[in-house]
């Protein structure tokens, strides 16, 4: 059969998609999915399409007529201090922005999956399921709570994936990745000092993505949906493992054995755990060894 009489990709919208794990998403989706980026700023690309999920017209408007078969969500504030200290535009992006998205995708019947987080959680319980009821101590937890509300109840067969933390290296300054911002104050001669009392089963972002691909077309896949690895390391020991790796030496790295009050509070606990996306996925839950090494490897395509 020629390339010409091949049956068109279906189209994938990815909302955040120059993010941290946007691109990854990006980068896994481009086998199966026609992948349209979109994000609130205009992008490198020509054909990076702009949308602030915070304007319902310009999200109906959009979804309307690309006529995608999926959405992935990504766009949200995820600084957890900026939430704290401006609650207002953290409920516009995060709560009031996922809404628009999701009745935009209900008006059109398009597949949704939104990613939430593991700090709905008070982190007071060693190990949580999706069916553990939410206990947000923070503004940005609250936030991701009250969106995964909208979703679920404006489509219920919507996709809600909670993370705990993703790791992951972009060879960009302008994302989020906490592995970069590691090894760019590394580089830099500082001094980095991580948790002692923050535990997470972190994931790293080509896994992520990896998972949503597989879970699109999965009609069981619906409702919420915890990711992470096998089990859970503190920050400090998650640090610990990164700089061993990278040859970062020991004086660069201390334990935080304090909470800051002017942050905002974290539970203490946040592992998610994995049985149910075990049933869902062939690819399976990696041990946290697995997620720190393939955190590490250069991004297939750092460009993006």
């Amino acid at each position: 059969m020629s390339s010409s009489s091949q049956p068109a990709k279906p189209s994938l919208l990815i909302l955040g998609a120059r993010g941290f794990l946007g691109r990854s998403v990006a980068t896994a989706a481009a086998a199966r999915f026609n992948v349209l980026r979109a994000d609130r700023t205009a992008g490198e690309r020509s054909t990076d399409i702009v949308v602030d999920i915070t304007d319902a017209n310009v999200v109906e408007q959009t979804i309307r007529e690309i006529q995608p078969k999926a959405v992935v969500l990504l766009a949200a504030i995820s600084d957890i201090d900026l939430c704290e200290r401006q609650p207002e535009r953290a409920a516009a992006v995060n709560v009031q922005g996922v809404a628009h998205v999701a009745r935009a995708c209900a008006a059109t019947g398009t597949r949704l999956l939104f990613t939430s987080s593991g700090a709905v959680f008070d982190g007071k319980k060693i190990g949580y399921c999706e069916e553990d009821p939410v206990s947000p101590l923070s503004v940005y937890g609250r936030s991701k709570a009250d969106a995964e509300n909208v979703v679920l109840e404006t489509l219920p067969d919507a996709i809600v994936l909670r993370v705990s933390l993703v790791l992951g290296r972009t060879g960009l300054t302008t994302t989020n990745s906490v592995v970069d911002t590691l090894v760019r104050r590394w580089q830099a001669g500082e001094i980095v000092r991580a948790s002692t009392l923050e535990c997470r089963n972190p994931i790293d972002a080509a896994t992520l993505a990896t998972w949503i691909i597989e879970l699109l077309p999965n009609p069981e896949a619906r409702g919420l949906i915890h990711t992470g690895s096998t089990h859970a390391w503190t920050r400090y020991q998650i640090a610990t493992a990164l700089a061993t790796r990278l040859g970062v030496p020991e004086v660069q790295l201390l334990p935080e054995e304090t909470t800051s009050p002017a942050r905002a509070l974290r539970g203490v606990h946040q592992l998610l755990l994995t049985d149910k996306i075990a049933r869902l996925c062939t690819t399976q839950p990696p041990t946290i060894e697995e997620v720190v090494e393939r955190s590490l490897r250069e991004p297939a395509e750092s460009h993006q």
